[in-house]
């Protein structure tokens, strides 16, 4: 119970955090792009993420 806490509090912030570190990098290092396709993906990924460990109230 406790790990699905802390997965449910951490999944916004680690999207928060990965997507601006990331894009970056990617921009200059593979190409523009890269770096829009990695967004897609990322953000995407994150949405799916936010969803699965989304807690409804009145539901277990």
């Amino acid at each position: 119970m406790v790990l699905k806490r802390t997965l449910v509090a951490l999944t916004p912030l680690a999207g928060a955090l990965l997507l601006p570190l990331v894009l970056p990098l990617v921009m200059t290092r593979v190409s523009l792009g890269a770096s829009l396709l990695t967004a897609v993906l990322l953000a995407t990924g994150w949405f799916v993420a936010m969803l699965r460990t989304a807690e409804m109230p009145g539901h277990h």
